[in-house]
């Protein structure tokens, strides 16, 4: 198994698991089936522009060249404050193992890789929002449970 960034030539895969992702993860969808062209259009911009950007980080765990997890990680710079160097910290997100490839340790690997680089690049810290199922992941791999953030949403105004 290689863990490793990915790159422009993943961009196919990580589409394909981006839609199995939400397919298996939403009971209820509130898409069709038939939206995937679109999906991928959209999907492949984001991707294009993310890999190539000093912003997003997309860490996958490979197999025989089919990747089989990924985790995508997006920098969130901070406002300068006076008197301490200001470090960005890590929006963790789409985090995601395909079937076949769970219980295996596989996203322990992938997230130890993570929080090491983190340490070396002196970020302040990762946030995660887990589901329910996947907090006991998150424990296990040196992450702890923090009071909910506030939020705001325009739409319900």
């Amino acid at each position: 198994m290689q863990i490793r960034l990915a790159e422009i030539r993943d961009i196919d895969q990580l589409i394909q698991m981006r839609w199995d992702f939400t397919l298996e993860d939403f009971e209820i969808n509130t898409f069709k089936r038939n939206d995937y062209q679109s999906f991928v259009v959209e999907c492949r911009q984001f991707l294009e522009s993310a890999i190539s950007s000093n912003n997003w980080f997309i860490w996958v765990a490979e197999e025989e060249e089919k990747i089989v997890s990924h985790i995508y990680l997006e920098l969130i710079h901070k406002v300068p404050r006076p008197g301490r160097i200001t470090h960005p910290f890590v929006y963790m997100t789409n985090v995601y193992t395909i079937k076949e490839a769970r219980n295996r340790g596989i996203g322990s690997k992938l997230i130890t890789t993570i929080n090491e680089w983190v340490k070396k690049e002196k970020y302040e810290f990762i946030i995660v929002w887990p589901s329910e199922e996947s907090i006991s992941y998150y424990q296990k791999n040196g992450y702890i449970q923090c009071k909910e953030p506030m939020e705001f949403f325009p739409e319900l105004i």
